[in-house]
């Protein structure tokens, strides 16, 4: 072989032996080594190391992951929680210091209005259960307002569930005239702060706040029918005892045509009073004795309360989408 030749042999190796690297390695220059027949170069495959791989993950009770994920809470179970923190922790308060807080009568209004805001909310949500129990505080509001103005005695408001609320006269007015201007005192109150509703709802576009204003002209609508306990038995003993009985017939085809245990209730107590009131009629004689400007006012005041508020109702009405 020329030496020509072994510079082109040798030119075609080099290229394989820098090509080859680590994994391969010339079969004839180790039979050269060995003394033996310089032929053709070879390649001999070198078996490669093998391939880092990635640590098994191991096996863990929350699966592949290592660890739990978070899961979403029910939405029932969370406002339980939300719910029973507020009250466990009153209830603790009371506890305590039961004795001195229900000598103060904001505190004994405060909580009763709490219960029936939580008692609403399963029913309406929390937005409009807290403007609910509001309305019913401004009516009563008027009721308070009208008996301190007379210097009668009576209890603050109490809050009950379902129900509505209620104010403990410890004595009757003078007279039917006073005991009607307390009954009425309540609506009208009612009225102007349903009124606000509806106006602030107009003005911003809140279809809650509208709703209210319904429910609140509604609410002292329904009060005006006359029959105790409603305002509108005690309106109506300022102008003649025999509304009384339309008042019972009244809430005695409400049950009829929507059951409620509110109106049977109502029905109950309703009738209880026409009974004791009607016994009485000869002793109580001077106190349904009034002038007739006296019933004349208090016909004008009900009779366009109750048109008023069918009129606002009608105007306020809206479809429940919340």
């Amino acid at each position: 072989m020329t030496p020509m030749d072994r510079r082109e042999e040798g030119a075609e190796a080099d290229p394989l032996r820098r090509s080859a690297g680590n994994g391969w390695r010339l079969q004839g220059a180790k039979e050269g080594a060995r003394g033996g027949t310089t032929g053709s170069p070879t390649l001999e495959p070198v078996e490669a190391p093998e391939a880092p791989s990635f640590p098994t993950a191991e096996s863990s009770e929350h699966g592949e992951r290592g660890y739990e994920p978070i899961k979403p809470r029910s939405g029932i179970g969370d406002l339980l929680r939300k719910l029973a923190a507020p009250i466990v922790g009153f209830g603790f308060l009371l506890l305590k210091f039961g004795g001195l807080l229900l000598k103060f009568k904001v505190v004994t209004t405060g909580a009763s209005m709490l219960v029936s805001i939580a008692a609403y909310t399963w029913i309406w949500g929390l937005p409009f259960a807290i403007g609910f129990v509001l309305l019913i505080f401004v009516h009563e509001l008027g009721h308070v307002v009208e008996l301190r103005r007379q210097g009668v005695p009576a209890s603050a408001p109490l809050f009950i569930p379902f129900l509505g609320a209620m104010i403990g006269m410890k004595e009757l007015p003078d007279d039917a005239w006073k005991e009607a201007r307390v009954a009425l005192a309540g609506p009208i109150l009612g009225s102007v702060g349903a009124a606000a509703c509806w106006i602030a709802g107009e003005a911003t576009g809140s279809e809650l706040l509208v709703a209210l204003a319904f429910t609140g002209f509604f609410l002292n609508l329904f009060n005006l029918i006359p029959i105790v306990p409603l305002d509108g038995g005690r309106a109506a003993g300022a102008l003649h005892p025999a509304l009384w009985l339309l008042g019972l017939l009244m809430m005695v085809g409400l049950v009829v045509v929507r059951p409620n245990p509110l109106l049977v209730i109502i029905v109950v107590i309703g009738g209880l009073d026409l009974w004791s009131r009607w016994r009485q009629r000869g002793e109580m004689a001077d106190y349904y004795r009034l002038t007739v400007g006296q019933r004349a006012t208090v016909a004008v005041v009900y009779l366009g309360l109750v048109a008023a508020l069918g009129v606002a109702m009608s105007v306020t009405h809206v479809e429940r989408t919340f």
